[in-house]
């Protein structure tokens, strides 16, 4: 991969930039499991309505801090957290978040589509109805304007009753897109949304990505350089349960602060 490297003086320390203003803000946010510290004082400011990026080399932490952002870990026994990760200014590991509630608001999507084994309508409206949604013609509605939003209606508006089992990967991981969207959620996070797809269907989930931030703070893990350069407006880089660096994406790849960074980027491990 051919990159331009910056020729200027490196950075001290780790940059982290807050120019924008924030949906999320993570303050010296350290992660257990048991004993074993994985996460090091995590200090991000993500901002509201953009992409931003997780990168780094596999074991570095990077899906361990997004399911900490939604608190997915909780169902590991034996973890616990310090410092804070709040978003619109609560700390959503406060003592009276529902997380049930903080759930709805952050929606996630894995690496590995899952849909349930119900027809497509269904996968679709499972959350509306788990939330009390009862009314066939609001159903239809909130089905079709998730569909369309995660691109894949024109695709299956003839099929719902289908099963969405008998969907294409990328199909698949867009329904599960328009199930987390569903439920009207602020933020999605996003583990390696494409790692599991060919390029046509990974450049189709690139492009929703790029649509879907003009209405959602969105996360994303991803092992792909060029595809954290493509999509995302800033980037974080992790490694050994640290941030080494943060900035906007541009910068990260075309002029990074730290020779960590730089060696990453480059290819020279990882």
């Amino acid at each position: 991969m051919t990159l331009l490297l910056e020729t200027a003086p490196r950075a001290a320390t780790p940059v982290v930039s807050h120019r924008a203003a924030a949906k999320i803000d993570v303050a010296d946010f350290d992660f257990y499991y048991g004993d074993s510290k994985v996460l090091h004082g995590i200090t991000l400011s993500i901002p509201d309505k953009q992409v931003t990026a997780l990168i780094g080399p596999s074991g570095c932490g990077k899906s361990t801090f997004l399911r900490s952002i939604n608190r997915m870990n909780d169902i590991i026994p034996g973890t616990h957290v310090s410092g804070t990760i709040r978003i619109d200014g609560e700390d959503v590991y406060g003592s009276r978040v529902d997380v049930v509630s903080l759930r709805r608001r952050v929606g996630m999507v894995f690496q590995k589509s899952n849909p349930f084994p119900k027809s497509i309508y269904d996968n679709v409206a499972y959350g509306l109805r788990i939330g009390g949604m009862r009314d066939r013609r609001r159903l239809d509605d909130e089905v079709e304007k998730s569909l369309r939003r995660s691109a894949l209606w024109d695709e299956v508006k003839d099929r719902l009753p289908e099963s969405a089992m008998a969907l294409s990967g990328g199909q698949q991981q867009r329904l599960c897109i328009a199930r987390a969207l569903a439920v009207g959620p602020e933020i999605l996070l996003m583990d390696e949304p494409a790692s599991a797809l060919d390029p046509i269907a990974t450049q189709k989930i690139e492009e929703l990505i790029w649509e879907l931030k003009a209405a959602y703070t969105i996360v994303i893990v991803t092992h792909n350089m060029q595809q954290a350069a493509r999509v995302s407006d800033r980037t974080a880089f992790f490694m050994l349960g640290k941030v080494v660096e943060y900035d906007v994406t541009k910068k990260i790849f075309m002029n990074p602060s730290q020779k960590l960074t730089e060696d990453y980027i480059t290819g020279r491990f990882g």
